[in-house]
C-alpha cells in the first residue's frame, strides 16, 4: 500500500548547519496496517510525514502508493490518495464555513466531477450519519460555523473529514498534542474507532508513548533520521513504556535520565 525506498533528506547541505533529517529510510505499510511512530525531537518523524504527504520531496528515494510512483507528485495531487490530520485543530478545517460546507469540500476531494455549491438532501443525511458516530451532537449543528467549535470538536471534525472518503493512506501528525487531556482521550478513542471502521492504512506520529502503545498494530521508533526499532503483533502488545525506554537505551548505548529524551 505505502512503500518508501532509500529515502534520504538533508537540510542545509554543505553548510555548518547541515542536518541529515532522514537517512536511507525503507518502510512498507500493508493494507490496513496502523503504524505509530515515536522518537525525540529532531528524530525525523515530521520529515517522514512530509515526504509521504508530498509537502517535501526527498533528495533521493522513491515513494509509492498502491504500486504507483508518487514521488514527483506535488502535495495537492497526492491528496487524492492521502488524508491528513494536523496537530493544530485549526489547520484541517475552514473556520468561516459551516460544518456542512466543510464536509462537502472533503467529500468532493476525490471526486472527478466539479464541486458545486449546495448539498443534496441525500448527502446531508450522509453527513448526519457520519457525524453521529462522533457522539458530539454535531449532526444537529450542520449550519454552525466551524470557527465556533471547541478545539476537540474541530479536531474530531478534521478526523472525520480526512477519513470518511476512505483515503489510501491516513496521516495523523501529533493530532492530539494540542488538546487538553479529556479531549485528547476522546480523539484517541475516535481515532481507533474510525481506523477500524474503514480499515485504513495509517501512519501516526505521536510524542505520547502510551498512545503509541495503545493504538495500532505496529510501532516504529526513530532516532537521528533512522528507524531504530520496528515491532508488531504480539511483540508490540507486550511492550510497556519501561521496556521501550530500555530498548532505546540499549540501541543508543547510553543511560537516560528520564523519558524526556524520547518524548521530546
Amino acid at each position: 500500500m505505502l512503500y518508501l525506498s532509500d529515502i534520504s533528506v538533508t537540510f542545509n547541505e554543505d553548510t555548518p548547519d547541515e542536518k541529515k533529517a532522514l537517512q536511507d529510510i525503507n518502510l512498507t505499510l500493508e493494507q490496513g496496517e496502523f503504524v505509530t511512530v515515536i522518537g525525540s525531537n529532531g528524530a525525523g518523524k515530521s520529515t517522514l510525514m512530509n515526504v509521504v504527504s508530498g509537502s517535501l520531496k526527498p533528495d533521493i528515494g522513491t515513494v509509492k502508493i498502491n504500486n504507483k510512483d508518487v514521488t514527483p507528485l506535488p502535495e495537492f495531487k497526492r491528496s487524492n490518495y492521502i488524508g491528513r490530520v494536523f496537530q493544530d485543530p485549526m489547520a484541517g478545517t475552514a473556520p468561516s464555513m459551516t460544518i456542512e460546507e466543510n464536509l462537502a469540500m472533503a467529500y468532493a476531494r476525490n471526486k472527478k466531477r466539479r464541486f458545486r455549491i449546495g448539498v443534496t438532501k441525500k448527502r446531508r443525511e450522509l453527513f448526519r450519519e457520519y457525524l453521529n458516530t462522533l457522539h458530539l451532537g454535531l449532526e444537529d449543528r450542520l449550519n454552525a460555523k466551524v470557527g465556533m467549535l471547541s478545539g476537540g470538536e474541530r479536531q474530531a471534525l478534521s478526523l472525520l473529514m480526512a477519513t470518511f472518503t476512505e483515503p489510501n493512506i491516513l496521516l495523523l501528525d501529533e493530532h492530539t498534542a494540542a488538546l487538553d487531556p479529556s479531549r485528547a482521550e476522546l480523539i484517541t478513542k475516535l481515532t481507533g474507532d474510525v481506523v477500524e471502521k474503514f480499515h485504513l492504512t495509517t501512519l501516526m506520529v505521536t510524542h505520547n508513548m502510551q498512545q503509541a502503545l495503545d493504538l495500532g498494530n505496529r510501532l516504529i521508533m526513530m532516532d537521528k533520521g533512522q528507524i531504530i526499532l520496528d515491532v508488531s503483533g504480539e511483540e508490540k502488545q507486550d511492550l510497556t513504556i519501561e521496556k521501550l525506554l530500555q530498548e532505546f537505551q540499549r540501541i543508543r548505548g547510553e543511560q537516560l535520565v528520564n523519558d524526556r529524551a524520547v518524548l521530546g
